[in-house]
């Protein structure tokens, strides 16, 4: 089996290109190839000689993913479900909007941590994506971005299917590729990680000083009932994300966004509105306010827009930043909690 050279990295490279008796630039041009030009196939590198793509190619691949199907929303969202080389699946999205122009991308082929109102829960992890198959993520929703509205991706959001924080170096490794100067080139500003909650890997996170944003998908500041919805509190309960969470703040110095799905009759009331303000004094925060979008799996419902609009503002009169995240791509399931490889096959 060849070996897939995008798990090289450039001394690997560069070491290969040694024992061949070629120059070492000639690494440099195929790591540029592959990181910045996001090539797929060798042939595409034309300032390889024909009989050095050759070798490459009886070497090894480039175990890219293609596009299985896409679904487009009404509202422009556009869903995909991508192939990955050995046949899994996966979904990730893009959400245009007047301001911003986001890809939603998945760190893992389905999820272990069954949180009770996402369909991706349902799914079995079946294994961790490899960084240059989060990067693909990025090229093709970009572009498709660039096709479908002439605008180019301004964020990412890792929201898709996995716990981003259970795939932890390939997913450092992905975002490395796709900021750095020699890849892509983004911000990591503009790149946010949402976890359920694993408070271990929140603390390595600070320790190695990373750059992007920190999201924790909260939708509950009480433990009695976050462990009726996510499994994962039971090891991870509030007090111990919230040290977790001081220590992030303490190192990095970034504001962490919770997010609060607001289900009817669970966590939508003004009781567990101020429950979650008072979490908010922990470290400096924002809350997004997320509208549930229905599964076939589950029997939640949103809450109603009168008790929505009473949960932010008791949040914004304690001076907490708040913002109401309406679905995006609810019609062609590719709302928040939606991604779960439907027709897959």
């Amino acid at each position: 089996m060849k070996t897939d050279i995008r798990s090289l990295d450039l001394s690997q490279l560069s070491d290969h290109f040694k024992t061949m008796g070629l120059p070492a630039f000639r690494a440099r041009q195929v790591h540029e190839w592959l990181w910045k030009k996001s090539a797929t196939d060798f042939e595409q590198m034309t300032n390889l000689s024909l009989e050095l793509r050759k070798s490459l190619s009886e070497q090894y691949s480039i175990n890219a993913l293609t596009t299985d199907h896409s679904q487009y929303s009404q509202d422009g969202t556009i869903k995909n479900r991508f192939k990955l080389f050995d046949g899994h699946f996966i979904e990730g999205v893009l959400i245009p909007a007047d301001d911003r122009m986001t890809a939603c991308v998945s760190s893992q082929v389905g999820c272990s941590l069954a949180c009770k109102f996402c369909a991706t829960g349902y799914l079995d992890r079946e294994r961790n994506l490899n960084p240059d198959e989060i990067y693909d993520q990025v090229v093709e929703i970009n572009r498709q971005a660039l096709k479908h509205f002439q605008i180019p991706l301004s964020n990412i959001v890792f929201m898709g299917m996995g716990e981003p924080l259970l795939n932890y170096s390939n997913v450092l490794k992905a975002i490395d590729r796709i900021t750095s100067p020699d890849g892509l080139g983004m911000s990591p500003r503009r790149i946010t990680v949402s976890t359920a909650g694993v408070a271990k890997m929140i603390k390595k996170l600070a320790d190695d000083e990373v750059k992007f944003n920190l999201a924790l998908s909260l939708h509950a500041a009480n433990d009695t009932k976050r462990d009726q919805i996510m499994n994962i509190n039971a090891s991870n309960n509030l007090e111990v994300l919230a040290e977790a969470l001081k220590y992030f703040h303490a190192k990095t110095g970034t504001r962490i966004t919770f997010e609060y799905i607001v289900f009817h009759n669970f966590n939508d009331s003004l009781e567990d509105a101020r429950e979650l303000a008072e979490f908010c004094k922990n470290v400096p925060c924002k809350v997004n306010i997320i509208e549930y979008n229905p599964i076939a799996e589950a029997d939640f419902r949103n809450t109603g827009e009168d008790r929505l609009e009473a949960f932010a503002g008791f949040l914004e009169r304690r001076n907490i930043i708040v913002n109401i995240r309406r679905s995006r791509g609810k019609d062609i399931d590719a709302a928040c909690g939606q991604l779960a490889n439907k027709g897959e096959g």
